[in-house]
């Protein structure tokens, strides 16, 4: 975790000082930067050999005994105002890539300039905890790039209450999302439905959850025909993780349900998958591990607001007694559905899910889902796509995003979406059609969720990185933790 530490610059004994640097920033309140770096700080300024762009690092040593850090990295925040403590968080998780690169052992990031509210605290904890992540679990040998030892926040001592609760706030949400990387980069062979749910056992019930693994038989139970028609090809069998936060003296409502898609693995079933980047799709369950990341969140900050967080995990495979297109498939809500492709799964456990959530009394439901290589064509890797109804809880959930740094983009649903989904064989159809495939496939949750306040982020752009960046590595993001667990918390503003 992060330390908040409340201390003057030159007092902090580090390995390597971190200084956030804006546009037309002059460091006037760093008097004697300068000098403990022997002069390199201005040289870099002056040569243009460091300019404050976003991600941008010059790190140089300390040379002076006034000065406790060993060396001192500049790096570029952009521009001032709007948009400052979300490019600060990137900041800092690019310079915790760059550190571990460096193998430094102690990394302190100083809070200065439009960075010194609570907010960027926070940010600058998550961006700490987000780019120190590595996921070595499958790799022998030595670690040539180590994680970084300690992590320190420096703010100045005034509002230190505050800033220190941040920073905390900020490293539960930033090791949050850490575990849902961790579940989303597992590949198939180690995280099957059944260890899918161990994990969500271990890390949600850690954190004060109840956790309850309904199996095949509980789930054949509830006439979960969907999730169990999706389930069918496979030779490990489906399961539903059930995840309460029920604190105490929470009113009976409002009860927020999230719902995520788990998929550990999908081929496509009998609609195969090109073969092309197909061991890609051990992140299909990047939803699921965005609600197992969230609920450990909203455990460990004792969010006063009653959340249950739903899980249908299963694998999508071509096996003999596979679901065929054609079928008809009878979900626990009594809808069936036609399906035309069985690449279309996940819309089909989520479904049942949406139903499950109500029965248990959700009154606000979100689900998030790697759902359509449609939302990549319309977003790309930029933002996850935002569907959902009435106005006021599609605005609640993007406000939500906002205040996490995560970029939700709404979207639309009008009825010509639901005329898609027309099927003159059973209730609707898994498809739509090519056009609007997005949109279609949110239509077609939206069937499932009643007239409950509903919310679906399709998160298949946005949920892992086919490149390394300064700030991500190649792999899951753990994307829409934060946003969740924001939502959850800001459960009064509804």
């Amino acid at each position: 975790m992060v330390e908040g530490v409340a201390a003057k610059p030159q007092d902090v004994e580090c390995d390597l000082l971190v200084v956030p640097v804006f546009e037309d920033d002059q460091l006037d309140d760093l008097a004697g930067l300068d000098e403990a770096t022997d002069g390199e700080v201005g040289r870099a300024r002056a040569s243009r050999e460091f300019r404050p762009k976003p991600n941008e690092l010059f790190v140089t040593r300390a040379g002076n005994a006034a000065w406790k850090a060993a060396r001192v990295a500049l790096v570029g925040v952009g521009r001032s105002g709007d948009g400052a403590v979300d490019r600060f968080r990137t900041a800092c998780a690019a310079t915790l890539r760059a550190a571990r690169r460096r193998r430094v052992g102690t990394v302190a990031v100083l809070l200065r300039g439009d960075v010194d509210s609570a907010q960027a605290a926070r940010a600058a904890a998550e961006g700490v905890l987000l780019g120190s992540h590595a996921d070595r679990r499958f790799k022998s040998g030595e670690d040539d790039e180590p994680p970084v030892g300690r992590a320190l926040v420096v703010f100045p001592s005034s509002a230190t209450a505050e800033l220190a609760r941040a920073i905390a706030v900020g490293s539960t949400l930033g090791e949050a999302a850490n575990r849902a990387r961790e579940l989303a980069d597992a590949p198939g062979n180690e995280l099957s439905p059944r260890l899918f749910a161990e994990q969500a056992e271990t890390l949600a019930g850690a954190s004060g959850i109840a956790v309850e693994v309904l199996d095949e038989a509980a789930i054949e139970r509830l006439q979960m025909g969907l999730l169990l028609g999706v389930a069918r090809g496979s030779a490990e069998p489906p399961r539903l993780i059930v995840m309460r936060h029920e604190p105490a003296g929470a009113p009976r409502e409002p009860v927020l349900g999230l719902i995520g898609k788990g998929v550990t693995f999908d081929s496509g079933g009998i609609s195969i998958k090109p073969a092309d980047r197909m061991e890609q799709m051990k992140h299909d369950m990047a939803g699921g591990a965005a609600v197992v990341g969230a609920m450990r969140a909203i455990g460990r900050l004792a969010v006063p607001t009653r959340v249950i967080g739903i899980v249908p995990a299963t694998e999508n495979m071509p096996g003999g007694r596979a679901t065929r297109p054609g079928d008809v498939l009878t979900g626990a809500s009594g809808k069936t559905v036609e399906v035309i492709n069985t690449d279309a799964e996940g819309r089909l456990i989520l479904g049942d899910a949406l139903w499950y959530a109500r029965e248990l009394g959700a009154t606000h439901l979100v689900d998030v889902a790697t759902l359509t290589g449609a939302v990549v064509i319309a977003l790309g890797h930029a933002a996850s796509g935002l569907f959902g109804r009435p106005h006021g809880w599609v605005e609640s959930v993007q406000q939500a995003a906002e205040r996490a740094g995560e970029r939700v983009w709404p979207m639309p649903l009008y009825p010509d979406y639901d005329e898609q989904l027309r099927s003159e064989t059973a209730d609707l159809g898994n498809i739509g059609g090519r056009p609007g495939g997005a949109c279609t496939a949110a239509a077609f949750l939206k069937a499932f969720a009643a007239d409950l306040p509903w919310a679906h982020l399709d998160i298949a752009g946005t949920a892992w990185a086919d490149e390394a960046s300064a700030a991500q590595p190649k792999g899951a993001t753990g994307a829409m933790v934060r946003t969740l667990t924001e939502l959850a918390v800001a459960a009064g503003s509804w």
